[in-house]
């Protein structure tokens, strides 16, 4: 039975389905609420935890809530009662996480609850059913709507879930800022590690006038059991197997350790030959792309699941889903999973008490060790959840050293000691040391208080600007009510002052000589998107800088591209391979030179990632930025991802293979889609010619191809078509394709282009062994390639691979499919130091192979004149 139609049957139904005015003059009663939510749990089979019940009673009587509950004691139910009571008392309620993954995944769980017209979705870059009376977001979008709006906004319910990121250093502000100033809200604040709440319920009460109740059980609907081992990581998955206390997840805090400690099981006999066959099964049409794509494949197919940030999104969802089916027994991954990610798991495996922040490495907080710990224990499947912490891997090893000395010399302590020096094994440098105390200490730990992270930026002041009435009365109430102490708070308001000044002097803000209807007396002079800090924020000046490009220079497109570029986020991790390609690269070059050594690291530390148009873009960010000096907080980082893939006529599989970023292919893949989205929003279409359109296109393709669930759902929602996401099963998952690559004839095209100049580019290399390991499929091995190289250099010295090399004059592709059914024929001249251009490459397209792959399949055909 639909929850709707323990509100009122009649208007439940579909005609009637938006109903906030309705009940908004005649709301239900608390216990009328009350009622309604039990017999909906009632029809679902399910009966409420004692903490639940009181929680849900709290919510219908109009009170604030605190739910401090463990980890599996239904805290989602909870939030489920809070939009209820919001519906049946006609008001918006706003759900909020930290993440997207996490904002997405209750979004379907509310649609499937409440119904798709009753829940909206909003992120930084897309919207779905923003008019909607329930609404999922991340916290940051909530923030900002308080900023704005305030007292006046469309809100009641404000359900934030995993509020222990009140305490993150960059994102705590989004967090505090509900609590300062929407007195019309009920909250629900919800995590199993908050600590003393005290402040929180006294402050809410204060600001809301409604009573705040904290409901806290410290007995968790799933107990859980904690052992330390000093047994091998794979000695523990073995007995873990063998007693059937899967789904295990084992806990690193590196992605390199996950993905070794993965393949280091792979001589374990995890799954069962049955589910051996399913998985295999289920794989069969799945597209795993080289790299680590294969590792994963053998992995899954083991019974043995990755999970980690830098994953392509559809393998993440692949392992997520095979683990919900119960088809993998271990999963390795990082500590990210705690975020509120569906992944059924028994037993949580802890590899380490110690993290690298990255800052420093440290042991666990006990809120850290208490989220990640809280994973195990699957309501519904397991009576109990285990929790494994590992000794460090030199005291196992010491410890058996010892033993086997002590059963040797049968107890002679000199002996022992005399045959153990030297021998006993290291900590690594820099390691932070736990022991068995250290474990205990957490598992008894209670998670710390939660620490104020507030701060003041641009655009905290620009959207407060935005408010009706008077800013400073506004800005005022969250600089000096902040949960921040005095000195900090002093702090604030003297940035907040400067922050001022910046926008007055740039003409940003302007005083009125008389208050306006609202009684302010200064006002923005420009207009601001929504949301415009959140996606893209420096946008506008990637706008304003396509006039400093010549439109005639042959470089414009990717000059356009590279403006696009530094307004984005640093892919960190792949601008990092980039530079130490840089730098072995040249580091070979400078040996080779024979330059001596002292000289060599003086030019090593030079060299960085590329950063194109680096000069004319800062000089431009300069002038720019005082007149719009919000604008200062971002970083304009320009960098070359996509211009470098473009210019080196690659793919994402060889670009990934190329820096060597098969742990970083999400990562790569994100930014990717976050530069086509910026291209596609950014790029007026005054401003576009055909070789810049054809570099969106492709890039547009290299995603979908890639993985089609970053960018189709945003095109749609861009286009404002009626898209309404659904959750997908495991079945649907791998039975998935992605569009035929040749049904983007202008994306496809550039796709051929790229493969062709690719090999061109290592031809003039002469690297025969990588055109080899591409073509020999084809009769083209090394050794016929390196034959090719001869008979060409013998009769010239260079091959050029500039612009002009690439240029259209210098390739012909034939697609009259009419009389070549399925096949292309192309022909790329070489340009010579002469320009007799006499040779070329000739080579067929299979486009149905083509299709399959994702990516041109080149048949070479001959090399010569």
């Amino acid at each position: 039975m639909n929850i709707l139609e323990h509100l009122s049957p009649k208007l439940a139904q579909p005609e009637n389905h938006y109903f906030r005015g309705d009940f908004a003059s005649n709301p239900l009663s608390p216990d009328e609420m009350y009622e309604g939510f039990l017999a909906w749990i009632s029809s679902r089979g399910m009966e409420l935890y004692p903490a639940q019940d009181e929680a849900v009673l709290e919510l219908a009587q109009g009170n604030n809530v605190i739910l401090a509950t463990p980890t599996g004691s239904g805290k989602s139910t909870v939030a489920v009662a809070a939009h209820y009571v919001g519906l049946a008392t006609g008001q918006r309620s706003y759900y909020t996480a930290p993440i997207k993954a996490l904002v997405s995944e209750k979004f379907f769980d509310l649609v499937a609850i409440f119904g798709a017209e009753n829940v909206g979705m909003i992120t930084g870059d897309s919207s779905i059913n923003a008019d909607a009376p329930i609404i999922c977001c991340t916290a940051e979008i909530l923030a900002n709507v308080v900023l704005r709006e305030g007292e006046n906004a469309d809100l009641c319910q404000v359900i934030m879930d995993e509020f222990h990121f009140y305490s993150d250093p960059q994102r705590g502000w989004a967090w505090q800022v509900p609590l300062l100033d929407l007195p019309q809200a009920q909250f629900l604040l919800m995590s199993a590690t908050l600590g003393d709440t005290t402040r929180f319920e006294r402050e809410m009460t204060e600001l809301t006038g409604r009573t705040s109740t904290l409901v806290t059980n410290a007995e968790r609907p799933i107990p859980l059991h904690f052992y330390y081992s000093n047994n091998t990581v794979q000695e523990t998955v073995e007995e873990l197997v063998s007693t059937r206390q899967t789904p295990v997840y084992i806990v690193h805090f590196s992605q390199l350790q996950a993905i070794d400690a993965a393949q280091g099981l792979m001589s374990v006999n995890i799954a069962s030959k049955e589910d051996k066959e399913r998985i295999n099964e289920l794989l069969a049409d799945f597209r795993f792309m080289p790299g680590f794509g294969k590792t994963l494949q053998r992995l899954v197919k083991n019974g043995i699941g990755v999970h980690h940030a830098g994953m392509l999104p559809k393998y993440r969802r692949l392992v997520e889903q095979l683990a919900q089916a119960g088809l993998l027994k271990v999963i390795c991954g990082t500590d990210t999973l705690g975020v509120g990610i569906n992944v059924p798991i028994r037993t949580v495996l802890i590899t380490a008490l110690s993290k690298f922040d990255g800052e420093r490495t440290r042991r666990l907080k006990a809120r850290e060790f208490h989220q990640i710990a809280g994973r195990a224990g699957r309501a519904g499947f397991d009576t109990a959840g285990t929790v494994v912490v590992q000794a460090p891997e030199h005291d196992i090893e010491n410890a058996r050293l010892e033993a086997k000395a002590r059963e040797k010399f049968a107890g002679d302590e000199k002996k022992m000691a005399q045959s153990l020096r030297g021998k006993k094994k290291k900590p690594p440098q820099g390691f932070v040391a736990w022991s068995e105390k250290t474990f205990d200490q957490l598992v008894e730990a209670s998670p710390e208080p939660l620490t104020s992270s507030f701060g003041v930026s641009h655009s905290m002041l620009l959207n407060i600007l935005q408010r009706e009435g008077d800013p400073f009365t506004a800005a005022r109430k969250f600089l000096e009510n902040n949960h921040e102490p005095r000195i900090k708070q002093r702090q604030l308001m003297r940035k907040a002052l400067g922050i001022y000044r910046e926008l007055l002097a740039g003409g940003v803000v302007e005083r009125l000589d008389e208050p306006d209807e609202y009684g302010a007396r200064v006002r923005l002079t420009v207009d601001l998107q929504e949301n415009f800090a959140l996606n893209q924020p420096l946008s506008p000046f990637a706008l304003a800088s396509f006039s400093l490009l010549d439109t005639e220079s042959e470089t414009y497109a990717l000059d356009a591209v590279s403006i696009i570029e530094a307004t984005l986020e640093k892919p960190r991790q792949v601008l990092m391979m980039q530079e130490k390609k840089a730098k072995s690269e040249a580091l070979a070059e400078f040996k080779a030179e024979g330059m001596d050594y002292n000289e060599r690291m003086n030019e090593l530390d030079k060299i960085t990632y590329p950063k194109p148009l680096e000069d004319l873009l800062e000089q431009a960010f300069e002038t720019y930025s005082s007149s719009a000096a919000w604008v200062r907080e971002f970083e304009l980082s320009p960098k070359s991802v996509v211009r470098d893939m473009y210019e080196r006529a690659m793919g994402f599989g060889e670009y990934v293979q190329y820096y060597s970023l098969d742990r970083s292919e999400g990562i790569l893949l994100r930014y990717l889609s976050d530069a086509y989205k910026a291209l596609r929003q950014t790029v007026p279409v005054s401003a576009l010619n055909d070789d810049l359109t054809d570099i969106i296109e492709w890039l547009g393709e290299v995603i979908r191809q890639t993985d089609s669930s970053l960018v189709d759902e945003w095109e749609k929602l861009a286009a404002g078509e009626d898209y309404q996401p659904k959750e997908e099963t495991l079945e649907e998952l791998v039975a998935e394709k992605a569009p035929s690559v040749t049904d983007n004839p202008r994306a496809f095209k550039v796709m051929v282009r790229n493969a062709m100049f690719r090999r061109v580019e290592l031809f003039a290399d002469e690297r025969d062994k990588i055109l080899g390991s591409m073509d020999e499929e084809y009769g083209w091995d090394a050794d016929r390639w390196a034959d090719a190289m001869d008979d060409y250099f013998d009769e010239y010295d260079d091959i050029y691979t500039d612009a002009d090399a690439r240029g259209p004059q210098l390739l012909s592709i034939d697609d009259d499919v009419t009389e070549h059914p399925g096949i292309w024929k192309v022909r790329q001249i070489l340009s010579d130091p002469d320009d007799n251009h006499d040779w070329a490459f000739t080579a067929e397209i299979d486009l149905v192979a083509s299709d399959a792959a994702g990516t041109p399949v080149v048949r070479m055909l001959s090399v010569g004149n």
